[in-house]
């Protein structure tokens, strides 16, 4: 990770603890803020997971190439509470500019209150208006994530996000997320709401969450586009493990269950980027050094090290 430059963009206090290896050590249990759930368990076995296995094959990996295309900034909300911000506007904006200008791929998450889902949206509306990182603007789009309320307000945020979206994700695992419970009436999915979830977005449908037996036999039943492997980043109430390892062990079965696998999950460095792709990973997606490299503006540095420019 590089070293902060001192400059903040927004104003308010970084959650973040600037760890100079950020693998879950130094932020256990911080909900809300940058840790995780179980005393960061899953957390800190997200990153160990990718090293271990880049220590198998190294030879082989360390080839890969890396392309901005390949990368994703993850679908993050909660500037104020999760992340530091004074302002939960401060954030969005900024964090997907710079993603866009990376030449990496956008995603937006949803969040309680409404305004989270709407700030993300406004920022990709904003982008593909005005931006000059494409030389065709209206083709700045963003996946976007949602969380799985009740069908029918669901449908309502198709509506909101459908004309500034790739695809339309929905995120089976925040039924459970420690940083809502309590404040919004969430549900576990079933496989015919889920399908009635894709008849209304009409674009590429994401599944996001994947990280159980229970998760590759919804996903076999409803075969969505994208399969995304995720535990939020150790961040919800799980089963025990890592992301990596649920890759390495999947990726060959789900792969006959849908067109594309995304992942997430203690990815830091180019090797852990190069791992993931080995493994059958189609788009990789990171959210806390890009979430840093915003907040310290030294995005651009952090892009170098990622593609070994």
């Amino acid at each position: 990770m590089a070293t902060s430059k001192g400059n903040k963009v927004g104003t308010g206090d970084l959650k973040c603890h600037r760890c100079a290896i950020c693998d879950g050590y130094g932020c256990p249990g911080m909900l809300p803020g940058l840790g995780g759930v179980f005393d960061g368990k899953n957390f800190q076995l997200n990153c160990e997971g990718w090293k271990e296995l880049y220590n198998t094959k190294k030879e082989e990996i360390s080839k890969i190439e890396v392309k901005p295309e390949l990368l994703r900034c993850g679908p993050v909300t909660g500037a104020v509470e999760n992340i530091g911000y004074a302002n939960e506007s401060d954030f969005y904006l900024p964090y997907l500019k710079n993603a866009a200008k990376a030449g990496f791929g956008l995603c937006v998450g949803d969040g309680c209150p409404d305004e989270k889902l709407k700030l993300g949206t406004a920022a990709i509306k904003e982008l593909a208006e005005n931006t000059v990182v494409s030389t065709d603007s209206t083709t700045v789009k963003a996946a976007f994530f949602l969380k799985p309320y009740p069908q029918e307000r669901l449908f309502e945020r198709i509506e909101w996000v459908r004309p500034y979206a790739s695809h339309i994700g929905i995120d089976i695992d925040s039924y459970n997320i420690v940083t809502m419970r309590n404040l919004v009436n969430l549900e576990r999915k079933t496989a015919a709401q889920l399908e009635e979830f894709r008849e209304h977005t009409k674009l590429p449908f994401v599944i996001k969450g994947v990280f159980t037996d229970d998760d590759i036999a919804l996903v076999r039943e409803v075969r969505p586009d994208v399969v995304y492997i995720s535990n939020h980043g150790g961040r919800v109430e799980t089963r025990i493990g890592s992301t990596a390892n649920f890759l390495a062990e999947h990726a060959a079965e789900l792969k006959k269950y849908c067109q594309e696998i995304w992942v997430d999950g203690g990815i830091r460095t180019r090797e852990d980027i190069q791992t993931a792709l080995y493994y059958g990973a189609d788009q990789i997606i990171m959210a806390r050094p890009l979430i840093r490299a915003t907040y310290d503006d030294h995005f651009d540095e952090t892009v170098r090290e990622l593609l070994g420019g």
